[in-house]
This record gives structure tokens, sequence and C-alpha cells, in this order.
């Protein structure tokens, strides 16, 4: 039995929650995951987890040497990176998760010039508005839009942004300007459609207190990008994050409504899992994309 391999996919069955979910994960048969688990166990002498139908759980014994396994594997795992060069210089591959316009728009621009200043560290850049698992899907770092809840990850704030209400000269000159939440009843309104539901309700602020206003719509759409450009063509009032129309506000091409009225910023953040010793190319993407993220978003740190 080659107990580090067997340790390691007692790892990926603990993280992923099942046998199932840890063979997928790792790309090998399910019953080679049981089997060399089983071995473990043998080994030991002791049960370390119980195999239920949906989830399995760990035993006392079974927390405590996953706990264990964890520790010396990514001990294990230092040793290899020291010796191949990757904390002497950036070098390797990363992988960053981000929002998917958010990442077009923002952090793809960086990445790109970060790239011509590191040759030899590789992009895997995901491009996503999936909460991904950094742990279980091996990514080493990611942006993300939101309160951030209570983990072992590292987190630093690079942005505040927030979601405002606009519309172009020549609709506004068409039908009105809107005054208050409750006058966009006689709008219409660019309405984005997600992936399990059309979000007709807005969020407003008055009196320090959030309400919620259904709109009228003509047009649905399922990208921001879109929205923002039925805007500028007089389609309609349309409620988008304010890094995508910054420039188009500036110039005029679209005008801001409603402002007493926006709900209050969302942060913006740059995460990635506490460990040790983190890897040059970690700590060099990290050292050259905070300043230029922070600045694109017009953002200073305390």
């Amino acid at each position: 039995m080659d107990r580090l391999e067997a340790m390691s996919i007692l790892l990926t069955a603990a993280d992923t929650g099942s046998l199932s979910a840890a063979s997928r994960h790792l790309r090998i048969p399910l019953a080679t995951v049981s089997r060399r688990i089983s071995e473990l166990e043998e080994h030991l002498n002791v049960r370390l987890l119980h195999r239920g139908p949906r989830k399995l759980v760990l035993t006392d014994a079974g927390r405590g040497y996953v706990t264990s396994c964890r520790r010396i594997i990514e001990e294990i795992a230092e040793v290899e990176r020291t010796a191949s060069g990757e904390f002497r210089a950036p070098q390797g591959e990363l992988t960053i998760s981000v929002p998917a316009v958010l990442g077009r728009t923002h952090v793809l621009p960086i990445v790109v010039e970060f790239q011509h200043a590191f040759p030899d560290v590789s992009i895997r850049l995901q491009l996503t508005d999936r909460m991904v698992s950094l742990a279980e899907e091996q990514v080493d770092v990611a942006v993300r839009v939101g309160e951030l809840p209570d983990s072992s990850m590292i987190a630093t704030r690079v942005g505040l942004i927030r979601h405002v209400l606009c519309a172009s000269p020549a609709y506004l000159k068409r039908r009105g300007t809107p005054k208050t939440p409750a006058d966009l009843a006689r709008h219409d309104c660019v309405i984005h459609e997600g992936h399990t539901r059309t979000f007709y309700d807005w969020e407003f602020v008055a009196n320090k207190a959030t309400q919620s206003v259904a709109v009228p719509y003509r047009l649905t759409l399922n990208l921001s990008e879109a929205e923002v450009a039925a805007a500028v063509a007089g389609a309609g009032i349309v409620r988008v994050f304010s890094y995508l129309v910054e420039d188009l506000l500036k110039s005029r091409a679209l005008l801001p409504l409603l402002e007493t009225y926006w709900p209050l910023p969302i942060p913006v953040s740059v995460i990635y899992p506490a460990q040790r010793q983190i890897p040059l190319k970690l700590r060099a993407f990290l050292d050259f994309a905070v300043p230029r993220l922070r600045k694109r978003l017009g953002y200073e740190s305390g």
C-alpha cells in the first residue's frame, strides 16, 4: 500500500464529503477510493470514517488522523516547492477565480501585465460567477464581491462597488427623470436575468431603511454588459455595478438616477488560503495585482 497516496485520498474524501465526490475530483475509480481507505483502516487497525448513504462522517480517530495527514502532506508539498525553486523565484502555474464581468474588465488586463513582468508564471484564469471552493478546486487566489463569511482564508480588500441606476439622456428626454423609486412604475426598466430567476425587485435605501421596489420591464437580459449597451441605446433604466458604467457616466453617455436612494457599497476582496509559507508566484501576484486593482476600482486602503 502506498500510504501517502491513501492519505491523500482520505483527505480528499474528507474535504469533498463523500467517496464518490473524491473519485470525481481525483479522476480515479470509486472502487479504488474505497479500497485505499479500507487498506489504510486495516493498516491502522481503526475505523476512520462512517460511510453514510449521502455523506461520510469521520470518527473521532478519523478526525485526528486527517488533521495529522493534512499537516504531513502540506509539509511534503512545501519541501517539493522549495526543491523545485518555487520559493526562490516566481514560477509555475497560478489558478485565479474571478467574477466573469469584473474579471474581463479589470482583472484580465492586470493578469496580462503581470505575465509580461513574470514570464515564468503561467495563469489559469477562471471567469465564473459560481462560488468556487479554493481548497477543493485547487484555486490559488480568488476575487470575491460581497461580505465574506468567517473562514480560514486570508482576505485583502481592494475596492468598494455599488449598484447604480442610470439611463441615456435620450431616454430621459423622452420619458422624464424619476425623482423617487416609486416613479419607476411609469418607466421602462432593463432587467437582469440570473441563473435561477429574473431580478425585477430593486433595492433602495430611504431613511436608513432598505426597501424593495417591483419595477416594470420590457427587456430582460442575462449579461450585464448587454444591459449597459441597451441603456446607451435608449432602451430604458438599468441597475448595474458601478465599475461597468464609470466611463459612460463621466462622458455623460449615461446619467445617474436616484443617487440618494442607492444601496450601501459592496466590498471587493482578494482571498487566498492561509498557509505556512506563501509560494513566490502567489506573493508576486498579490504584490503586483492588489495595488493595481485598488487603483482601477478607485479604492484607497486605510
